[in-house]
């Protein structure tokens, strides 16, 4: 793993009072291609973006956990069932991911997705899908992490992990 090691990375549950982050990780878990303009950030206000922190922690299968540098917020992922890009169905938890940029490439996002995995396979989850550009880098951390393509159109895949499968091989392997 490629983190500085002069920086302590903590990885917590996202506090009832720091929901409000969301918005702004949202923001950032906007894939903008090289190159591309980034839209207005007022973007997050669609329904179809809403879905993904409106009412953030009302529901049991809510669920953020936040990456903090020193003593800063730098990465949040977060998982409900909801009707977003990445649902199957009524059962499974769809992810959203984010890392600021300037935080990028430090393993902070497989760290973010490891203890997600771990945290939703505790309670109970089998699987987890997500919805992931197929020109986004972060294509390669899902894979790496267990995620398989389920679906896919000319933009993008949608991605499972089954928990059970992945804990399982890990087990099997003295992990």
């Amino acid at each position: 793993m490629q983190i500085e090691r002069k920086r302590d990375i903590l990885i917590r549950e996202l506090k009832e009072c720091e929901y409000s982050i969301l918005s702004d990780f949202l923001y950032e878990a906007i894939f903008i291609p090289e190159g591309a303009t980034p839209p207005d950030k007022s973007i997050i206000t669609l329904p179809e973006l809403q879905i993904y922190i409106k009412d953030f922690g009302n529901s049991k299968h809510d669920k953020a956990l936040i990456a903090e540098v020193d003593a800063n917020i730098v990465g949040a992922i977060w998982a409900r069932i909801m009707n977003d890009y990445g649902h199957i169905d009524e059962n499974t938890p769809s992810l959203a991911m984010s890392v600021l940029k300037a935080y990028r490439g430090m393993g902070i996002g497989t760290l973010l997705l490891t203890e997600m995995l771990s945290a939703e396979k505790a309670a109970g989850y089998a699987k987890l899908s997500l919805s992931v550009q197929k020109d986004n880098y972060a294509v390669k951390l899902y894979r790496k992490a267990g995620f398989t393509t389920v679906s896919e159109t000319d933009e993008e895949y949608i991605m499972v992990v089954d928990l059970n499968s992945i804990y399982k091989t890990e087990e099997e392997d003295g992990f």
